[in-house]
């Protein structure tokens, strides 16, 4: 009797470990396709926990009529399966077309991708509890300890993930040794290793498992690189390339560099569209470009709201001898690299949350270890909650949102009130904002936001285009200031230096309030902070997908 609970104990810890090792890697592999939002992990537990709802049920009938170590053995084989499809399965649905909301779109993304694997390790607790409960008189002891190691396997599972193992494997290594440590369970509990029928069909089964999985990697693989299929026939070379497309994340020739940190899915890939066909570096985080940086030449500014965040320093630059600039958010380091080199005087602080980014932008993207820019790696709040920096900086660039992750935290009022205190009197706050001018329901809240905590009429909008009524999915820049600004001074100097070519137009004072009035809006705070949900229409609207 006590074998058998201690051997159930180990089964159960094993399977609920495995199952939130998958959980928490679920977000990670899917934040290229659909990017980390509420949506998104709303949509993992859900499918997660209904899988494992659902196996639970299932799993009880099944223990009842084949109460055997042998269908425990199937199950953790079956669940290693599972842990084996999750790569492929993602790379093939991941960037599919739903003609479907946003939440809708996730959710079937995440079913199809996670539900059938929850499931089968949700089977496994009822038929381990079914075989260690051989004395009634001691079924709350037995299925106490089954439940206590099963919480503490989900628990270490979670600490292991989030703080060790996708940094160090990668996570399709982790579903792939997931999918090893299932099936070696099974094999060991299952009671195959004594029986020469049952492990020669194991082991059948197991061989077309790892024959079909590249297989179906091959046929995705030659539907998209069907010239590098006619370059080798050889099978071991198909299968090779079969297993990458399979196993590995799905990168195109122009990517030089993959990985996945602790934060984003980091790509480094190259292009030529800047000036005169120049190579650029386009850095990739999650599903989104965040920049372009040409090595030879720093003034290249690809994104046209750097272009808007560059011309408030040239027309502040006139009054000040030098600056000090602070960026929440890092990306690609191109306005600081910009500031460096354009103003030697400045002095620069960038907090970028992700440390494998600034390493990747200091060994790629011109960023040199003798740099004056000082990176701080930490999330942005707390960085501004603790700077000393009281009433010391001229600028501070907002450079955190997207259009699908937007860290909501930086959005508030009490995040504005701690900004407002590290700017000058005469300091400008500047931060990209991506929405839809005719739908979007962010950005005006958010400049809502700013105008409580800075005033009225200190707040302004700056578009892409003077014609505001045609604006549709844009990335403006939101400008706040403690005191009141001159913005048609503003105009007139970028304007001499730089020609009628503005790229910033500023949207008047009055059509501002106008627009503010006319589109639905909440004052943003840390107790209420809908963020996901304001911003979910642009995404629906850039993509095709209806409501």
């Amino acid at each position: 009797m006590q074998k058998e609970v201690v051997k159930a104990n180990i089964i159960v810890f094993i399977a609920s470990f495995c199952t939130l090792v998958i959980e928490l890697v679920a977000g990670r592999i899917m934040a290229p396709y659909v990017g980390v939002s509420l949506y998104t992990w709303t949509s993992i537990i859900g499918v997660i926990l209904a899988g494992i709802s659902i196996g639970a049920y299932l799993g009880g009938l099944v223990a009842d009529r084949f109460p055997r170590s042998s269908t425990l053995g199937w199950l953790l084989f079956l669940s290693g399966v599972g842990a084996f499809s999750i790569s492929p399965l993602t790379n093939l649905v991941g960037g599919a077309h739903f003609e479907t909301s946003l939440m809708v779109r996730i959710l079937l993304i995440t079913t199809i991708v996670f539900f059938v694997p929850a499931c089968i390790l949700g089977m496994i607790s009822p038929v381990v509890v079914k075989l260690a409960l051989n004395n009634l008189a001691k079924t709350g002891n037995v299925v106490g300890k089954i439940y206590a190691f099963s919480t503490l396997g989900a628990i270490l599972g979670t600490f292991a993930t989030g703080f060790f193992l996708i940094s160090w494997m990668g996570t399709r290594n982790i579903l792939i040794t997931m999918g090893i440590i299932l099936i070696l369970s099974g094999l060991i509990f299952g009671g195959f290793l004594g029986r020469k029928r049952g492990m020669a069909f194991f082991s059948i089964l197991l061989g077309i498992i790892f024959l079909v999985v590249p297989l179906a990697g091959l046929y995705g693989y030659a539907a998209l690189r069907p010239d590098e299929m006619s370059i080798s026939t050889s099978p071991v070379h198909s299968l090779k390339m079969a297993y990458g497309y399979a196993f590995k994340p799905p990168l195109d020739e122009d990517t030089y560099f993959f990985k996945e940190s602790d934060f984003y899915t980091i790509k480094l890939k190259r292009s030529t569209k800047g000036n005169k066909d120049n190579t650029l570096e386009s850095l990739v985080l999650d599903h989104l470009v965040h920049s372009y940086t040409d090595l030879n030449d720093p003034s290249y500014l690809e994104y046209e709201y750097i272009r808007i965040y560059e011309e408030f320093v040239r027309w502040q630059a006139k009054s000040r001898k030098s600056f000090k600039a602070l960026f929440i958010g890092g990306g690609g380091y191109t306005i600081p690299r910009y500031i460096e080199t354009k103003y030697p005087g400045s002095s620069i602080d960038v907090v970028e949350i992700d440390p494998e980014v600034t390493r990747v932008v200091h060994k790629y993207l011109g960023i040199s270890e003798q740099s004056r820019i000082r990176s701080h790696n930490m999330d942005g709040r707390w960085f501004v909650m603790n700077s000393k920096e009281k009433g010391s900086y001229d600028f501070i660039f907002g450079d955190a949102f997207n259009d699908l992750s937007i860290p909501y935290h930086l959005t508030t009022k009490e995040f504005a009130e701690q900004l407002k205190v590290l700017l000058k009197p005469d300091g400008l706050l500047l931060a990209n904002v991506i929405d839809s001018m005719k739908k979007g329901q962010f950005m005006p809240s958010y400049i809502r936001t700013l105008e409580e905590v800075f005033g009225k009429g200190n707040v302004h909008l700056i578009t892409l285009s003077s014609d505001f009524d045609s604006i549709g999915i844009s990335t403006n820049v939101v400008v706040a200031s403690p005191q009141k600004l001159d913005l048609d001074q503003f105009v007139k100097v970028v304007k001499k230096e730089k020609g009628e070519e503005m790229t910033s137009h500023v949207m008047p004072q009055d059509r501002l309030q106008k627009y503010l009035k006319e589109r639905y809006s909440v004052i943003l705070t840390d107790d209420y902070v809908p963020v996901d949900n304001l911003i979910a229409p642009i995404f629906e609207e850039r993509f095709g997908y209806s409501r």
